[in-house]
């Protein structure tokens, strides 16, 4: 009879320990799938902007240099994220150059009628907005997902079975530094 207990409870240790590395096995690949959409709306960010700023090049003469940095942080950009999987640091501060860049050329966007009526331009800007929004819900998601991972795999007594099986836990996405700057530098509306 002991014998019996004994088997049953080794049974029920072995499917629970089963069921947890499912569990943590589901919930990682929830986090790669959120990392994989923000890289498809990175991707469509990517292919919009040579084509804004070869559509504001013309309009934007005096302002070459910003033109000029904001192909080289879509550049480093795509350079820091084309090893795929979760974000690195490298990523994560890459694309918030970018994002920075990108935010100065709209704040000097305002500065040109012109381009502000071109069609072309305010069709890729509106493009531009939109997976910019999309990057930002992508991003949501992803947290969400690694943070609900990170629990599992800190939370006892699933730590005993990610610890053997070196489950590690997920990078947040973080605002980096230029971002931040960028978010700080916003003028404030007072509408008194």
């Amino acid at each position: 009879m002991t014998i019996w207990i004994l088997l049953g409870l080794a049974i029920a240790i072995v499917l629970w320990g089963i069921a947890i590395y499912n569990r943590l096995i589901s919930l990682r690949t929830q986090v790669a799938n959120g990392w994989s959409q923000i890289d498809v709306q990175l991707k469509r960010r990517y292919d919009l902007i040579p084509n804004l700023v070869e559509s504001a090049k013309d309009y934007m003469g005096y302002e070459q240099e910003t033109l000029k940095q904001v192909i080289e942080a879509r550049n480093s950009a795509i350079t820091a994220n084309k090893g795929g999987g979760v974000p690195s640091q490298a990523s994560v501060a890459a694309e918030s150059a970018l994002t920075a860049s990108l935010g100065r050329f709209f704040a000097l966007s305002e500065n040109y009628p012109n381009l502000k009526a071109n069609e072309t331009v305010q069709k890729l800007m509106e493009e531009l907005a939109g997976t910019e929004n999309k990057i930002g819900f992508a991003r949501q998601f992803y947290n969400d997902s690694a943070t609900a991972y990170n629990t599992a795999v800190l939370s006892f007594p699933n730590n005993l079975i990610a610890a053997g099986y070196k489950f590690e836990l997920a990078e947040l996405w973080r605002v980096a530094e230029a971002e931040r700057a960028t978010i700080e530098a916003t003028p404030k509306v007072d509408l008194r």
